[in-house]
């Protein structure tokens, strides 16, 4: 038998394959009674669809009626009944399904309470898997899962042989769009752990890029996280792929266990005999080691310079996405062409201008102190830090390392700022860096232009979820980009 990845010659004759394997049973939600509990951007995708598909629809959210109101508004046409300011029990009575959206704890008391009647409990990401006509390549990990889904898709669509569509945990929730999906289509999709800790299925391609300390404060522990985490790999089938992290102690432990094929990437080349992703430093290019049924052979990719992207844990990122392209069998010249194509992500290292001689970037994606590590290092320039936001219960000791070293001023604002201080006491006597408190934000946005000058780097990368002022990491950034082109 011709196994679908050894069809190197097309995508979409791997495709072809696969679909007579995975083809889904829709299910018929006709008189069925389901409760979604959130009215963000994932709830209002299921409820849009379940109503579509039959479904009586209850949406319920802790927030009160009038801080819901324009999502109202905009459902206003559908057959919804909505619930707020609590969640009380008795709207279970009846219910074939529960849904969560991501930011709905798992523990949460009516999460619970279903569990215990033995109702259904889904999300949205799930029963886009379930539906789905197409083949699914899922995304994940503690750092850069953004990036490298976006990174696939320009891939794919480099490919030009048919519609790709990108979603999930950013962009528009793919189930959105799934009734207008075609068997030849690909979507490229975002997992959080928040979702993959409710579902009980993987796509055909899960890519898990790494296991970092994060969301702490609702995991508790890191074998919870991590347990969340391997749910993309979990429930996986021989003739699914696994694409996993060779350097991360947490991924690399995965490899033995994965249930399909296995494709790898790495800094530096495996001995593992299976296909690798990885960096040549002698040519300073990414490269490709493909276990072929001719024999073990590398093909090249990109070179560092034509990479359009900065820092080292971006170059984790490229041989990330392309491991995983490569896995689902699209062409290297849609690799290289994908690659060249991407222009950046807002709010990850997004350059906003240049003012009283600095640069100034918005890295508010950075909600975990590694992250903000890992902004730190992608530049060598003098440094102004804006850091700190609400904690999440993660460890700061590294963080605190690296600030004392590398940055100028630190300027902290938000609820974390004593917790970043009190982890910098221990090295404040070997830095010369000023640290400066501010109430907010845009306080620390003009304490930042206060000191500014020729040749610095102003970076916003806060470490600590935006949650204590802004209503999310975007919300965050808009107000950070708005503040700085106000600087006169």
């Amino acid at each position: 038998m011709v196994l679908p990845w050894q069809l190197r010659d097309g995508y979409w004759r791997m495709l072809a394959f696969r679909e007579e394997l995975v083809m889904p049973q829709k299910k018929d939600w006709s008189g069925k009674n389901v409760v979604v509990i959130g009215a963000a951007r994932q709830g209002i995708a299921l409820a849009r669809y379940l109503v579509r598909h039959g479904a009586s629809v209850v949406v319920n959210d802790r927030l009160p009626a009038e801080q819901l109101k324009s999502v109202v508004e905009d459902l206003a046409g559908e057959q919804i009944e909505w619930i707020f300011g609590s969640h009380p029990v008795e709207m279970l009575n009846g219910v074939d399904t529960l849904f969560i959206s991501g930011g709905v704890p798992f523990d949460l008391p009516i999460v619970r309470e279903a569990k215990s009647r033995g109702i259904e409990i889904s999300n949205d990401s799930q029963l886009f898997l379930e539906v789905c006509p197409c083949q699914v390549i899922g995304i994940t990990g503690s750092a850069g899962k953004t990036t490298t889904t976006t990174l696939v898709g320009l891939i794919a669509k480099a490919a030009q042989e048919s519609k790709v569509w990108v979603g999930g945990n950013i962009g528009t929730p793919l189930l959105s769009d799934v009734d207008e999906m075609q068997s030849h289509d690909l979507a490229v999709m975002e997992l959080s752990s928040f979702q993959l800790e409710v579902m009980s299925r993987s796509p055909y391609i899960a890519g898990l890029l790494n296991i970092t300390p994060n969301h702490l404060d609702r995991h508790k522990t890191m074998e919870a996280y991590t347990a969340a985490k391997a749910r993309i790999l979990q429930f996986q089938s021989e003739e699914d792929i696994a694409v996993l992290n060779a350097d991360d102690p947490n991924t690399q432990s995965m490899i033995e266990t994965a249930h399909g094929r296995l494709v790898t990437f790495s800094k530096s080349r495996t001995k593992s005999k299976v296909d690798n992703v990885f960096f040549d430093d002698d040519t300073n290019s990414v490269k490709i080691k493909s276990q072929a049924p001719e024999g073990e052979t590398e093909l090249s990719v990109i070179t560092l310079d034509e990479i359009p992207l900065r820092g080292e844990h971006n170059l984790q990122n490229v041989l990330a996405a392309c491991a995983i392209a490569w896995a689902a069998g699209l062409p290297v010249s849609s690799m290289a062409t994908g690659i060249s194509l991407f222009e950046g992500i807002p709010h990850r290292l997004e350059y906003v201008r240049t003012w009283g001689g600095g640069d100034w970037y918005n890295d508010s994606i950075a909600t975990a102190p590694e992250r903000a590590i890992a902004a730190i290092n992608s530049y060598s320039e003098p440094m102004i830090l804006l850091a700190g936001g609400q904690d999440k219960d993660l460890p700061w000791d590294g963080f605190a390392a690296l600030v004392s070293q590398r940055v100028k001023d630190l300027i902290l604002f938000g609820e974390a700022a004593g917790i970043i201080s009190d982890a910098l006491t221990q090295y404040r006597t070997e830095s010369k860096m000023e640290i400066v408190h501010c109430s907010g934000l845009k306080e620390a946005v003009q304490a930042a232009a206060d000191r500014v000058s020729d040749g610095d780097v102003v970076l916003l990368s806060p470490g600590g979820t935006s949650f204590d002022e802004f209503h999310d990491f975007e919300d965050r950034g808009e107000a950070f980009k708005k503040w700085v082109l106000e600087l006169r």
